[in-house]
């Protein structure tokens, strides 16, 4: 049987490669000189991880300075898992080094980090070379998710761990030095699939939906849809305190846009939002048990929606905000928590640009498959979306990153990469 996560964009690349003196299309803006990493699953040739999230953490680099395109490099994190074929669950419990930290790649207090929400953060150096498991100094005795959220004000990273026992779910807080400095438990009656959440300036925002996990389920990733646990989306004082729950129609959601307060003290949410149905497709086909050889791969169908969250009265409103298919939300994440004008999305092809005050899109075809666009604000910016936008796109086997301009989508340059990038999940542009 062709399974989806070794065909096609997510079929895995078999080795570790450098490439210098990029070839670039159009004009690279000089101000972009750093690095741009971007993580997702690679399995090594001839293993079959069971499901497209159990592949190992390869991060693809491409280093851009003045205006060049200096190298490409992609790495393999790794882990206890890759190194020595550790197991995650074994007969004394979870081994939370033996992961595969293939979601998403950030930096903090300039330490870089390859994370998985299921295990311990991986450091990286700036070349790729995997340092270690990173506990804070035994203080972190959770899973860190692979989505959190950076304080535009303090500095500070907030994020959470969830497992599959009690605890079920812990925040923590690590200081803009990165100490570890707060965790307390956000109580949930189960094992969900909490991949990610927001913040805003007063609370924070968990997503306790019907995705759980049960091992006599069995497979390579024992989680399903289930709506006998419920839905619904919680606000916790970022001061502490009890956690408000909001019941939800039943849905899942990978990831979330931005939030915040309005005027009347609400908390807004967009995200991309998966019904039960299309949730319980899409987790079939990256499971291995649809042959994509036979039948149609499943296309993005999560849709962008809006839930309002009123604290003082306790109810709440959900609406959607389009119908087109798409995922991986990105914004200025300087506005993290303060509320946004502008939200970027990617469908199969193209770039979405929503404006949330005349309720407006703009799209853009790149041509090809498209990546996660991550937004990099200007020097001396002047406005939320005076920017560039950062993607792998790949096509007929080709894969290259296009710089775009944020404002109206148009691309400024194109840096020819010297192989196919597989279809990942998440990255990070690292300023010098």
């Amino acid at each position: 049987m062709q399974k989806a996560y070794l065909s096609g964009n997510l079929a895995p690349v078999p080795d570790e490669i450098d490439a210098l003196n990029l070839p670039v299309e159009g004009t690279l803006p000089p101000e972009l000189t750093g690095r741009y990493f971007r993580n997702g699953p690679n399995p090594r040739p001839g293993e079959d991880p069971g499901h497209w999230f159990g592949g190992h953490g390869m991060i693809h680099g491409i280093r851009l300075r003045e205006g060049r395109a200096e190298w490409y490099r992609n790495r393999w994190v790794r882990t206890a898992k890759f190194t020595d074929g550790a197991d995650f669950i074994g007969p004394d419990g979870v081994n939370l080094t033996a992961t595969q930290a293939n979601t998403h790649v950030i930096r903090h207090d300039g330490r870089i980090y390859a994370l998985i929400e299921v295990g311990l953060p991986y450091e990286m150096t700036p070349e790729l070379g995997t340092v270690g498991p990173v506990d804070f100094g035994g203080k972190l005795t959770t899973a860190m998710t692979a989505h959190p959220k950076a304080d535009p004000i303090t500095g500070e990273l907030h994020f959470f761990g969830y497992g599959f026992a009690p605890p079920f779910a812990t925040y923590h807080r690590l200081s803009a030095s990165g100490e570890l400095v707060e965790s307390r438990e956000i109580e949930v009656p189960g094992a969900t699939m909490m991949h990610d959440f927001a913040i805003t300036e007063n609370y924070l925002v968990w997503l306790d939906l019907p995705v759980t996990f049960d091992l006599n389920r069995g497979g390579g990733m024992p989680y399903a849809f289930d709506e006998k646990y419920g839905a619904r989306i919680g606000l916790t004082s970022r001061d502490g305190g009890v956690t408000q729950w909001f019941e939800v129609d039943p849905c899942y959601v990978f990831h979330v846009g931005n939030a915040w307060e309005d005027e009347e003290g609400r908390v807004v949410l967009n995200a991309a939002r998966y019904a039960p149905d299309v949730f319980a497709s899409l987790w079939e086909e990256i499971s291995g048990r649809t042959d994509v050889a036979t039948h149609a791969t499943t296309r993005i169908n999560a849709a962008l929606h809006r839930w309002v969250l009123d604290p003082a009265t306790g109810k709440s409103a959900e609406e959607p905000l389009d119908d087109r298919g798409i995922e991986f939300p990105t914004f200025n994440e300087d506005r993290m928590g303060l509320g946004s004008r502008y939200l970027y999305t990617v469908a199969s092809r193209e770039i979405v640009k929503y404006d949330h005050l005349t309720g407006s899109a703009k799209t853009i075809d790149t041509g090809g498959h498209t990546g996660e666009a991550v937004f990099v604000p200007a020097q001396g910016a002047s406005a939320e979306d005076d920017g560039w936008l950062l993607s792998v796109v790949t096509a007929e086997g080709d894969s290259r990153l296009v710089v775009a301009d944020a404002w109206d989508l148009a691309t400024v340059a194109s840096v020819r990469l010297p192989r196919r990038v597989p279809a990942g999940f998440h990255g990070s542009w690292l300023q010098d």
